[in-house]
Formats: C-alpha cells, structure tokens, sequence
C-alpha cells in the first residue's frame, strides 16, 4: 500500500479566472504546490484566440518558460470544452467538427506544456432532443479523438458532470458504457468526488470498476454538492484517501476549489485547503 503525498496535489487554474496566469503562478508557489492542472480558457490562454497555431504554440512556450522558471510542472491540460462553443454532441456537424479541431490542437498544446494527460468532458447534448442521439454523437467524436490520442501516445481523461451539467455521462454506469463504446486504450478516467456523491455513489464501487483507468482526481469538499475549500463541507476526504492508498494510486489530485465564491480571493481557498491538507490529513 503506498502513501498519498502533498507532492500529488494540483491546482487547476480556472479557480483564477479573474485573475492573471501570473498571479496563479505566483500563489502556487506560494502555497507551495509544485503540480499545474492548466486550465485552457480566457485570460490565461484560449487556442482561438491565435490566428495560427505558430502564434499559439509561441505563447505556450513563454507559459511554459514562466511554469518552468517557478519549479512547477503542468501534470493536465484542461481546455475548456464544458460550455460555449464547444459540442461534441449537437447535430451540427460544423460544430462537432471544429470541437474536434480544437481539441486535437490542445493535444499538441499539452505537449508543448510538457504533459500527455488531455482532460475532457461529454458537454451536454441538447435536452430537448433524444438522448441516445447526442450520445451516439458523443461518442463517435471521442473516438475520433482517441484514435489521435493514441497516434500521440496521449492519455484523454475524462470525467463523469452532474446532472444539472450534462444529461449525458452522469452516472459510474454512464462512465462504464462510455468506455465501453470508445473502445480505446487511450480513454482514461478522473473520479470527480462532488459528482459521485451527486449520484449517491462511493469510491469503493469506482476502482472496482475502473481502477485500471483512473489518472486523476478532481478533489474537494461539499455538502456534497459544491466544489468547496478542504473542511468546510461534509465529504468523507480522509476516507477518499485511505480507498487510494489501498488502491495503490500514484497519479494526481486536482484541487478543483471551483466556486464563484472564491473568484475575488482564490489564493485564500487554496491556502487554507493546503493548511487542511497539512494540519488536519497530515500530508
């Protein structure tokens, strides 16, 4: 049985939205976490925002210089993908097709960042329309992801939303079929502990089905909804972290402190989830 150590906790930066790429930098120093889950949006980088990828790629690589001069190392790129204008399941195809552009750009953007672990999502398909139809959809365009992926030694992480997010991979279940139908040794999982509890699910039942999957952890606290600083919900956080030791996890733990709250003060919510981490679980 191997340990969980501080050195496996992330940050992802979209705490900082409001926020520089400098400043986040600057606070994880300060909190002295030395793993980046970058996330891939506005102000901090956004692929769309480049006329072309040599404009882009230049930019990753002044991130990078900035990620690398601080000590710290991108463990996840996480483009943003869950909203506008992003689909992987409207019938549109244009827009389907320009999700999958996107995304097999941020495959050469994670390099650049000097990982090869790509975090997704589903989206949501459109409610008023069937069901299945968007998650054939769905899952025709994953696919179409992953056989990239493979082609780039890429790990395509991807997450199970809450139902008020998605109406598509909700469920340990929907997690099961999704991989299922991919069908690819690319598709990983990250077990997100808000939306499991969500669903009334445990982590006990989420390695018996995919512990050979699971990279990656978004952890926080909630009650159990929310996406809250580390003690002040009511989730079983030190219970999460025996299940993976038993389990012998050595990949990472994001600290996805993601609430609106917390957006004028994010380095408050980090720090005192990292004074929870080291005072009350000992890491």
């Amino acid at each position: 049985m191997s340990k969980i150590s501080f050195d496996q906790f992330a940050v992802m930066s979209v705490q900082y939205v409001q926020h520089s790429l400098e400043f986040y930098l600057d606070s994880m120093v300060r909190c002295g976490i030395k793993n980046v889950d970058f996330w891939g949006g506005v102000p901090h980088y956004n692929r769309l925002s480049y006329p072309t990828a040599a404009e882009a790629q230049s930019r990753l690589k002044e991130i990078r210089r900035s990620i690398d001069s601080r000590g710290l190392q991108v463990v996840v790129y996480t483009p943003e993908t869950l909203t506008y204008p992003f689909s992987y399941s409207t019938p549109e195809k244009a827009v389907r097709d320009s999700t999958i552009r996107y995304m097999e750009a941020a495959m050469e953007d994670a390099r650049i960042l000097g990982t090869n672990h790509l975090f997704l999502n589903t989206g949501c398909g459109l409610r008023d329309l069937p069901r299945e139809e968007s998650w054939k959809r769905c899952v025709e365009s994953i696919q179409t992801l992953c056989e990239k992926a493979e082609s780039m030694e890429i790990e395509m992480i991807i997450e199970q939303l809450q139902p008020y997010e998605s109406n598509l991979l909700v469920s340990q279940e929907d997690m099961v079929r999704m991989l299922k139908e991919v069908d690819s040794p690319a598709l990983k999982t990250c077990v997100d502990v808000v939306a499991m509890e969500v669903m009334g699910e445990n982590l006990r039942t989420q390695y018996e089905l995919f512990k050979d999957h699971i990279r990656l952890f978004h952890y926080c606290d909630g009650d159990p909804s929310g996406h809250s600083i580390l003690g002040t919900g009511n989730l079983p956080l030190k219970d999460y972290l025996s299940i993976m030791e038993e389990n012998d996890f050595d990949g990472y733990l994001s600290l996805e402190i993601n609430d609106s709250m917390y957006w004028m003060d994010p380095h408050d919510s980090i720090q005192k989830s990292v004074d929870y981490l080291h005072n009350v679980l000992g890491l």
